[in-house]
């Protein structure tokens, strides 16, 4: 059976009035007395009417929705965002649609064409692994759909920008792991594509640089999914435990490596920390509860969805066209775990 809503009509037919009078008092129009206005309102509420969004986005030419798109709601850290957006759009006044493209340049096109045709009042977007073609992007720009990006952007769009200082992220996690002595540090990173990968990546050579640690190109290692596929980070840990000279220490970085690493790790009888020292990218809470308790480099993800928000509604509600955007970095901060414990004696090879 199809789902009918509650429209005027049915007010009216209630009531015994014209529909004209029913959606004049519910404009709360001068030309409908404060009796009348409150005999709809009391049947509107009885008969559990909703004003249609898709008549009133028409009408004024706005949703009051925002679109959102993700590569997977189930990462703690895009949950987290996620809790961050709807935060402020709600109290605002904004109803948020979430997709996911599950790192797919397919799924992303088809998630931002169900948006538009929805009408959507702005987007914020996180890009997907696969996405190295913009064009999709820059023609729902070019249409003047006000567009925030955050986490993972590129400077093809010229619009408002949300990040955490990669790069310190990864440098503080790099330089704790040196600090403690180990030496022979490998990473594993998302995407070569992906700006939070070049920027993490940066991190941790500053931090070999600044030890005098010359880097090594065969233990850095990529995840093209990011984790999203478990036989990656399987493959890419097997090939560091493959080297003749094995690494001493991980750092993961992004949620679901760090996590899949820890898993792959233990599945191979690599100790953490006594063989093999991990610290990772994640905002998990439950890495407190691991075994070992993980050291994390944790972003303010929250944060970052209360501000790309702010951002994109001042967009979005801005009178004049806006022509200065804001690239804001936010600071991620280190949480120090049992993972990366110096383990004495260790003989660095």
């Amino acid at each position: 059976m199809k789902f009918e809503a509650v429209t005027i009509k049915d007010i009216a037919k209630e009531l015994g009035i014209s529909t004209s009078t029913v959606s004049r008092a519910l404009r709360d129009s001068y030309e409908i007395s404060a009796d009348t206005k409150q005999l709809v309102l009391d049947c509107a509420e009885k008969l559990n009417y909703r004003p249609n969004p898709i008549a009133l986005s028409l009408k004024e030419k706005r949703s009051r929705s925002i679109g959102v798109v993700v590569c997977e709601i189930a990462n703690s850290f895009f949950s987290q965002v996620i809790n961050g957006i709807e935060s402020i759009a709600y109290d605002r006044g904004y109803n948020v649609i979430i997709s996911q493209s599950n790192e797919s340049y397919e799924r992303e096109m088809m998630d931002l064409h169900y948006l538009s045709s929805r009408s959507i009042d702005g987007l914020l977007i996180s890009l997907s692994t696969e996405t190295n073609d913009m064009s999709h992007l820059q023609a729902l720009h070019q249409k003047n759909l006000p567009i925030v990006m955050f986490d993972r952007v590129t400077n093809e769009i010229n619009t408002h920008k949300v990040v955490a200082n990669n790069f310190k992220g990864a440098y503080e996690a790099t330089e704790y792991l040196l600090s403690q002595g180990y030496k022979r540090i490998a990473a594993i990173a998302n995407s070569e594509f992906l700006s939070i990968t070049t920027e993490r990546l940066d991190g941790y050579r500053q931090a070999l640089d600044k030890y005098g640690i010359k880097e090594n190109s065969s233990l850095i290692k990529h995840c093209f999914y990011g984790g999203l596929v478990a036989s990656e980070i399987q493959e890419a840990v097997g090939k560091l435990l493959s080297l003749k000279q094995r690494p001493d220490a991980i750092i993961t970085m992004s949620d679901k490596l760090t996590t899949g690493c820890l898993k792959t790790l233990n599945a191979n009888e690599v100790r953490v920390p006594e063989d093999m020292a991990l610290v990772g990218f994640s905002n998990s809470d439950l890495v407190e509860l691991l075994c070992p308790p993980l050291t994390v480099v944790c972003q303010p993800a929250m944060e970052m969805g209360q501000a790309a928000t702010e951002l994109l509604l001042q967009l979005i509600e801005s009178k004049h066209p806006v022509t200065e955007f804001e690239n804001r970095v936010l600071p991620p901060h280190l949480i120090i775990g049992k993972s990366s414990v110096q383990q004495l004696p260790l003989h660095h090879k």
